[in-house]
Formats: C-alpha cells, structure tokens, sequence
C-alpha cells in the first residue's frame, strides 16, 4: 500500500501553527502533506502568486512516525469559482499555475461542476460538505471525471466541529457515492489546528461502515493513501505535459513459486 497522505492543509501566515499541523500530521504516520492556497474570486480579486517553496518555510522536516524518512510536502492551489468566466484562469497556461504540485476547483453550480469534471485540467473537485449541495450529482460527468483521473476530494473536519455540517457531509458524500461507487475519492482534513487531525486508520474508519462517507473497507484506505498518490502522479503528469511511469513489484503467488522450483529439486522434497 502507498504511504498516507493528508492533501489538504490550510496554508496559514503564522509558520509556527503550520510546523505544528506538520509535526502532528508526521506524528500521526501521514507521509506526504499538501499546503492548501485558496483563491475565491468572489470575494475580491486576487491574483494567483507563486507557492513558497517548503524549503523556505521550514528549515527541516519532520521525521514520519515509524520510518526514517521526513514529511513530503507539496503545494496546492484550490480555485473556488462561481462564475463560468472564473474557469478561463485555469484553461491559461499561466506560468504561476503550472508551479503547484495539485490544483484543485471548488465548484458552487451544477454548470460549473459539470465543466470541472469534463473539460478543466485539474486534479481534484472540492465537494461542498458544510452546506447542502444546490444541485444533484449526474452520472456522466462524473464519470467522465474519472475516466479523465479526475478524484473528488470529502472533508471529514467539518463533520467533527459541527452537527449540522455532519449532517450535511454525510448526506453529499452518501449522493456522491451513489454516483461513483467509490471510486476516486479522497478524503482530507482542511485542519486547521493540530486537535482537528485524525490519524489515516482513523479517518478510514470512520469512512467505512457507512458511519461517514459510505465506503467499503479497501475504498476508505485508499480514499487516505493509493488514490492521494494518483492524485499526485496526476499533478506531476499535468505539469510535465507528456507522463509519470512509476512500477509497483508484484507479489508471487503460491502457486507461481512452486513451479519456479526445478523439477529434480521438487521430486526430492517429495520423496
């Protein structure tokens, strides 16, 4: 299985509270993390700048619980766009754009989820879980999302501040997984305090069993690690213009390892 990934951590100004989110998120076994910049046009307009280099921010990271290897961090930037004229930044080739390691799209319309899903490249679409959804989710763009690598990111913070946005969480997740069946969903924090994050397995658990987001066992693990990676290796491929190859080893069956044995050598164990 892939290492843990939280890809969505508010990008707040006081670099101290950030070293805390990364030490906790480290602590709790989270391999790679993602620095969320939010730009919401409808509030005021905003220019995208360039994403600060972890380097800068952090002088060294944290080491992951249970490995010698340090934290992963990678830059995000999340569009929330209420207007189909907010989408033509992202068909740009804007130079700042393409310095994000994930871009992702909050999408407040039906018109413009649908664009998102079918035409917009990006790697993540933000499903709004702090209020009922103004639209129902339809199946072909959505799987065209998918068919595109595409992941629709679940926040499950809200759901612990709130009742009422738990309510509403589980009732977009539930509408969103009678569509996609449980694929390519990933679930993130959006913690902005170190209190507010869960550990993978309990985030997982919490998924499955329907107590949250309605998905199966396998489906709420990889929602928190090999579906955060395709994300990434889709960011990578959106930067790159052309492809990510990556190899996995495959592990021998039983059955594969005992014909691999010689045939002299088998009859005189049998013997």
């Amino acid at each position: 299985m892939a290492g843990f990934a939280d890809l969505n951590l508010p990008q707040a100004a006081d670099k101290k509270s950030l070293q805390s989110l990364l030490e906790a998120a480290a602590h709790l076994g989270y391999s790679a993390v993602a620095l969320n910049h939010v730009i919401d046009f409808k509030e005021k307009k905003q220019e995208i700048i360039k994403p600060v280099s972890p380097s800068e921010l952090f002088p060294s990271l944290p080491i992951v619980q249970g490995t010698s290897k340090r934290i992963k961090v990678l830059t995000r930037l999340t569009l929330v766009v209420s207007d189909p004229s907010h989408c033509n930044l992202l068909r740009s080739t804007s130079a700042n754009i393409r310095l994000y390691d994930i871009i992702a799209v909050f999408p407040k319309t039906e018109k413009l989820f649908h664009i998102a899903c079918t035409t917009l490249d990006v790697d993540l679409v933000c499903i709004n879980v702090t209020e009922k959804l103004p639209f129902y989710f339809r199946r072909p763009p959505v799987n065209m999302a998918i068919d595109r690598g595409i992941y629709f990111e679940l926040l499950y913070t809200p759901a612990i501040k709130d009742s009422t946005m738990r309510r509403y969480t589980i009732s977009n997740a539930i509408s969103l997984m009678q569509i996609c069946k449980g694929k390519n969903i990933v679930i993130s924090s959006a913690a902005e305090r170190p209190l507010e994050l869960r550990g993978p397995y309990d985030v997982a658990n919490l998924s499955d069993r329907g107590l949250l987001f309605g998905l199966s066992e396998g489906e709420a693990k990889a929602a928190v690690s090999t579906n955060c990676r395709a994300t990434m290796l889709h960011g990578e491929t959106r930067k790159s213009a052309c492809g990510v190859v990556y190899t996995v080893k495959k592990p021998r069956k039983v059955e594969e390892e005992e014909t691999a044995v010689p045939a002299c050598k088998k009859a005189k164990t049998q013997a």
